[in-house]
């Protein structure tokens, strides 16, 4: 267990910073915030959290447009504020990974500024510029992926600059190696400061086709989809050099040693692993989307969970994310109930796991006011259901006003059940879906098993997800009832004659199993084989 990474052995815990927690009365969460819940993390048991953006910004995009990759925005605090985050952290054992957003800047960037100055400014080519069409139109078809065309029309130059999402966000163009050794600097900032790692941001977006060819349509568009996909993406994103520039960033942080690079990346599983690189030299953990998406229904899981395990590189560690910033809440998406199965799901499979905050205490998509809309890619697109605002709703710690989390207005509105679903109420009920994630994450940490053992699938037995975790001789067997009937019926693996549960979602059996075990509705139960 010892040659395990950290970041193998951990549980990453996402932090969107403007709704965590607020200290100075603005409604809006910030540095200090994150700081003083540091205990409440280290408590919960995960290993490291990671934080959305931080940086100075214009907030057309809520921090992924960046205006200064080497500095704090004052809402969030300063660089000293994020010093004390970094040593609090570290003094909890908890490590601290930053959200690194390389694949565009805000317009507002002197970069970029220097870059619309003239054509022939030395930073012309640090953005991606391109002449009219012979008609006079974009370049290309190329379409944001916040809804409308890619490419902005610059006319003093009579150039057009690209942007994969809002117009004050420019693509750099990272097949100069001027941009590279600049990122790479930035990247350098933050690790002399401490960070132990980065998640980059649409990781693969950083290289498009050179010819700057045509995306092709896409047949399987209905109306009513976002526009983006009308087209399928593959000039614009995923290209082969991309990798290259991955194995780059990689590089930077083997300078510091024991760091992580975490690439977003939404791309069918074939595509996905080809980011671990070549000879494992790419992203530590190319993030697996799947279970954001997942039918949660037993066959289903276990043809995914399989079709991944399958598809991973040699030597390449899988990893599992629940939730984030951007797709609606797993409690939302299959119910309360199957949320708990969610929780023991993530925190049995083989590999990394990433938890959103609130996911912990159940928080629930919260219905978003058109007046109060805060999303750019919702205003772009209205009516669509695009918007991002209802998942990132203040954390709710307490039962007071403002659930603990500012002494202000928050920035959005806080869920109506607030008072009654919150951190402050879940630790002091024993059967909380609070007090689940506390005690799965004990017993992972507890059981090696669970967090470096091999996996293998034993399959379903009806609604029934069943598989067996294994290391050094010790089996551990997970079988989640996704269904909402009764299963009394559910048979050791053969070989086996007895075991013990060592804790069920519904956190009120611990007994010792002979031959076989049942299962109340939406149950799921963690049992050790071979113990009595």
């Amino acid at each position: 267990m010892s040659e395990a990474q950290w970041w193998q052995k951990g549980i990453f815990y996402q932090v969107y910073p403007r709704s965590f927690q607020d200290t100075d009365g603005d409604g809006v969460g910030d540095l200090d915030g994150i700081r003083q819940r540091l205990p409440y993390l280290a408590d919960l048991g995960v290993d490291a959290v990671w934080i959305s953006p931080i940086y100075p910004s214009p907030m057309a995009d809520f921090g992924y447009d960046v205006a200064d990759y080497c500095g704090v925005h004052p809402i969030f605090g300063d660089l000293s504020a994020f010093d004390r985050l970094v040593a609090e952290a570290h003094g909890l054992g908890l490590k601290v990974v930053l959200d690194f957003v390389p694949n565009h800047s805000s317009a507002q960037h002197p970069w970029f500024l220097e870059s619309r100055s003239s054509r022939s400014n030395p930073k012309r080519d640090w953005y991606i510029w391109h002449d009219p069409a012979p008609d006079g139109g974009p370049p290309n078809n190329w379409i944001s992926n916040f809804g409308g065309p890619a490419w902005s029309l610059d006319p003093a130059s009579g150039q057009y600059y690209y942007h994969a999402f809002l117009r004050e966000q420019p693509d750099l163009n990272w097949r100069n190696p001027q941009v590279r050794a600049a990122m790479h600097e930035v990247l350098r900032f933050w690790l002399k400061r401490g960070v132990d790692g980065f998640r980059v941001d649409v990781i693969w977006h950083l290289m498009k086709d050179p010819q700057f060819r045509d995306d092709p349509l896409n047949p399987a568009y209905r109306p009513g989809e976002p526009e983006v996909a009308r087209l399928l993406q593959t000039r614009s994103t995923d290209q082969p050099d991309v990798h290259e520039i991955i194995a780059g960033l990689r590089a930077v942080l083997e300078e510091y040693g024991d760091r992580v690079l975490i690439g977003e990346i939404y791309l069918p599983v074939e595509r996905l692993v080809t980011y671990y690189g070549e000879n494992l030299g790419g992203a530590h953990l190319p993030f697996n989307f799947q279970l954001l998406h997942a039918s949660w229904g037993a066959p289903a899981l276990a043809r995914l969970i399989e079709e991944y395990e399958g598809a991973l590189p040699a030597g390449g560690w899988p990893n599992w994310v629940l939730g984030n910033h951007d797709r609606p809440r797993i409690a939302s998406r299959i119910g309360s109930e199957r949320a708990r199965l969610a929780a023991m799901l993530l925190l049995s499979l083989r590999g990394t796991p990433t938890m959103y905050y609130g996911d912990e205490i159940g928080m629930e998509n919260v219905p978003i006011p058109t007046d109060q809309a805060q999303d750019p890619w919702e205003k772009n697109e209205p009516g669509l259901g695009v918007g991002r605002d209802p998942e990132r709703t203040p954390m709710q710690w307490d039962g007071t006003a403002n659930a603990g989390f500012t002494t202000g207005r928050p920035w959005l509105p806080l869920a109506r059940d607030h008072a009654t679903r919150n951190v402050a109420a879940q630790s002091a009920d024993p059967h909380s879906l609070l007090t689940l994630y506390r005690r799965l994450i004990a017993l992972r940490r507890t059981r090696p098993t669970l967090q470096l053992g091999s996996y293998l699938a034993v399959g379903t037995a009806g609604d029934v997800l069943i598989f067996i975790r294994e290391w050094q001789g010790e089996r551990i067997l997970v079988a989640l009832n996704l269904g909402s009937d009764p299963r009394g019926d559910i048979a050791l693996p053969a070989g086996e004659t007895r075991g013990r549960i060592l804790i069920s979602t519904e956190l009120d059996r611990q007994e010792p199993v002979q031959g076989g075990f049942w299962l109340r509705p939406h149950e799921g139960v963690i049992v050790a084989l071979g113990e009595g």
